[in-house]
């Protein structure tokens, strides 16, 4: 006589092979999980900071087993590699393409970096708080970033640009090419980063990005149209 296994036993087998699947290894259910961990990651550096970020932090913040984060990524340093690759980079290299659209066209390059950095911002709101706290604070994370990948393909080229403008006599000679692009970055990413500040201090809650842009394009065009003083005179000039 025949001996056949109860259909319980073939469960159990499946779910043995189930349980033996690596640890940390996602199933093919989740596959926006790897995308959710650098969500998770950019959000957890904003409010903590690289350096203060663990990974099973990010694991929470997530929803995911910390195991996760090792099959993905391997370790921190990793992970960060990953959100600056992968997010950082690309975010600032949209912006770059605006901005080089415009060619030598100086008013052209103005407004298409102040309207890019909008741009930037409406599609990436967690990018002006993290570039002060990792890139502008002392000891921050990021700075190897502009130093090295960032700044080489946006900042120092729109200098170039301001420069040669300078030379063609299309811009104010008093100006410095390389103080013109801290302005425009004055001018666009930090209010954003301070907005919850200015907003508060000024009652400002109507004002929004688009409203900030037109401000700063009204104000590099046409300036504050002050007749100067004798006290904001060069004083080489007094002399």
């Amino acid at each position: 006589m025949s001996t056949r296994h109860p259909p319980a036993r073939k469960s159990r087998t499946a779910a043995g092979k189930a349980a033996r699947r690596a640890p940390g290894r996602p199933g093919a259910d989740a596959p926006d999980q790897r995308e959710r961990v650098l969500d998770a990651a950019i959000a957890c550096y904003v409010e903590q900071g690289i350096a203060g970020t663990t990974l099973k932090r990010i694991a929470d913040r997530a929803g995911v087993n910390p195991a996760l984060l090792h099959y993905y990524f391997g370790d921190k340093a990793q992970l960060r590699e990953a959100v600056i690759n992968e997010r950082l980079l690309p975010a600032f290299g949209g912006l770059r393409e605006r901005v080089m659209g415009e060619g030598n066209d100086i008013a052209g390059l103005i407004g298409g970096f102040v309207q890019g950095v909008g741009m930037l911002v409406a599609e990436h709101p967690w990018l002006p708080s993290l570039w002060v706290r990792e890139v502008l604070c002392e000891g921050g994370s990021l700075r190897d970033v502009l130093f090295e990948r960032v700044g080489p393909q946006l900042p120092l080229m729109m200098a170039e640009r301001f420069a040669g403008a300078q030379s063609r006599g299309e811009i104010n000679a008093d100006l410095d090419p390389r103080l013109l692009m801290v302005s425009l970055v004055g001018l666009t990413l930090f209010p954003v980063a301070g907005a919850p500040i200015w907003r508060q201090l000024f009652q400002a809650e109507d004002l929004d990005y688009d409203g900030l842009r037109r401000h700063t394009l009204a104000l590099l065009e046409r300036g504050l149209e002050l007749a100067a003083p004798a006290s904001m005179a060069d004083p080489e000039e007094q002399a």
